[in-house]
């Protein structure tokens, strides 16, 4: 399909379809979107907080849909993807935006092979399923567009997040493919490495609360910025510099990865240690 002034098209009127939308990100980026004028379906597990969501968007004047699912769950998936193809002449956008971290030393998961297959089944499995049976209404239409939400973790190497990290990467593998072969289609396929964002997925881990962390709102707004500019692929420059050089010289690169991440975590350690000794 070439590429003409009217493309990208608008966000006002695209039906966007949005994984992992009861909080965090995915919330914030519901709202943003319908904000614009577009018809947000609304994917999670949590049935009440989809429900909620969908009476402020709708009291708000947008357009949204809820869809509880279990993204998990191969039959629970393939039920949603069902309802929406049915209810929905049109599927212009899917957002692949639920996941899971788990953040655990390699050495602490060796009786855990269940960690990896969970993380790998949400964060890999239910994308692609879920884009191969949306994909078929895109080919047909002759337009249409997935987001895949990865992180900076793809791009540059970090220690404890060996399943976390493994599944991002296949997501970026995946996107890598899927934009290559559509590229004729009118389908563009955009991938968005975050850097550490403030949600409720990273709120558990208190050496968070130590580093700099995206605010919702704000990688929302990368969200929505794919849609608008259909670009490839966005993050960081510094993930980006990170990717390029590993790819060079992966050996020193690793090596001061390495050094960087033993020296941060130290330092974490002793903050966190003064904080503790402080309130006791």
């Amino acid at each position: 399909m070439p590429k003409t002034k009217t493309w990208p098209p608008p966000i006002a009127g695209l039906t966007v379809v949005i994984t992992g939308a009861s909080s965090g990100i995915g919330e914030a980026a519901a709202r943003q979107l319908a904000a614009r004028g577009a018809i947000v379906c609304l994917v999670a597990r949590r049935a009440d907080e989809l429900k909620r969501l969908r009476a402020s968007i709708t009291a708000a004047g947008g357009r949204a849909y809820d869809y509880p699912a279990d993204l998990s769950d191969p039959a629970s998936l393939d039920a949603c993807a069902t309802r929406l193809l049915d209810e929905h002449s049109r599927i212009d956008v899917l957002v692949n935006n639920a996941g899971r971290s788990i953040r655990r030393l390699l050495k602490d998961s060796l009786d855990r092979p269940h960690d990896f297959e969970r993380t790998m089944q949400i964060n890999y499995f239910a994308a692609v399923r879920l884009t191969l049976r949306l994909l078929p209404r895109m080919l047909e239409q002759g337009s249409g567009q997935i987001v895949n939400v990865s992180s900076v973790a793809a791009l540059m190497t970090t220690p404890r997040f060996a399943a976390y990290l493994a599944s991002k990467s296949a997501l970026d593998a995946f996107s890598r493919s899927l934009r290559i072969e559509l590229r004729t289609s009118g389908i563009d396929v955009s991938t968005i490495n975050y850097p550490l964002v403030k949600t409720s997925m990273t709120a558990p881990t208190k050496a968070y609360n130590y580093l700099p962390q995206m605010e919702v709102d704000d990688a929302a707004g990368w969200i929505v910025e794919a849609v608008a500019k259909r670009a490839p692929r966005r993050t960081t420059r510094v993930a980006q510099a990170v990717h390029v050089a590993t790819a060079l010289m992966p050996a020193p690169v690793l090596q001061l990865m390495a050094k960087y991440f033993d020296r941060r975590a130290a330092k974490l350690a002793k903050l966190m240690q003064r904080d503790s000794q402080a309130q006791s």
